[in-house]
């Protein structure tokens, strides 16, 4: 029998969610109904804490609650249903995946503005001290399209 160690105030603050989070993920069942202390109280033990951190980086990574719902579903019946569970993750990485490539790309196009900033500000194109004039903004246009290769704010 497993050992009830946590109160909910314990337990929100192991896993870094609010108490409220922990009785949503129970209300809709991603989380087992969650054991009770005499006086009512719910008690949680290390394997539920295990399956809130993984709840929380499935969330973090994207994952629609519907989604989670699923895979917990398919969890609860069993090994039967190894398989299944593998490609739901599988299918969930491949989008957590995709995402950081885009974002990666997101991360390249800011690094070369803020480097076309830094080759500005280094190079006086303008004085810093005073407005740009039009013929110092198109300059350091000229200057931000040869930098990164494209027209762009």
């Amino acid at each position: 029998m497993r050992q009830l160690n946590y109160t909910i105030q314990e337990a929100a603050r192991l896993t870094n969610v609010s108490q409220d989070t922990l009785r949503y993920y129970e209300k809709i069942g991603l989380l087992a109904p969650i054991r009770r202390a005499g006086n009512g109280h719910r008690r949680y033990d290390e394997v539920d804490l295990a399956w809130v951190r993984f709840l929380t980086i499935l969330r973090a990574t994207g994952m629609p609650i519907r989604r989670m719902l699923t895979y917990v579903g398919l969890e609860r019946q069993g090994d039967a249903t190894i398989d299944a569970r593998r490609a739901l993750l599988e299918d969930h990485r491949a989008e957590v995946a995709r995402r950081l490539a885009e974002l990666e790309r997101s991360l390249g196009t800011i690094d070369a503005k803020i480097a076309f900033y830094r080759d500005v500000s280094n190079s006086c194109i303008y004085p810093l001290d005073e407005p740009a004039s039009e013929r110092s903004y198109d300059t350091a246009m000229t200057t931000m399209q040869r930098t990164i290769g494209h027209h762009g704010p």
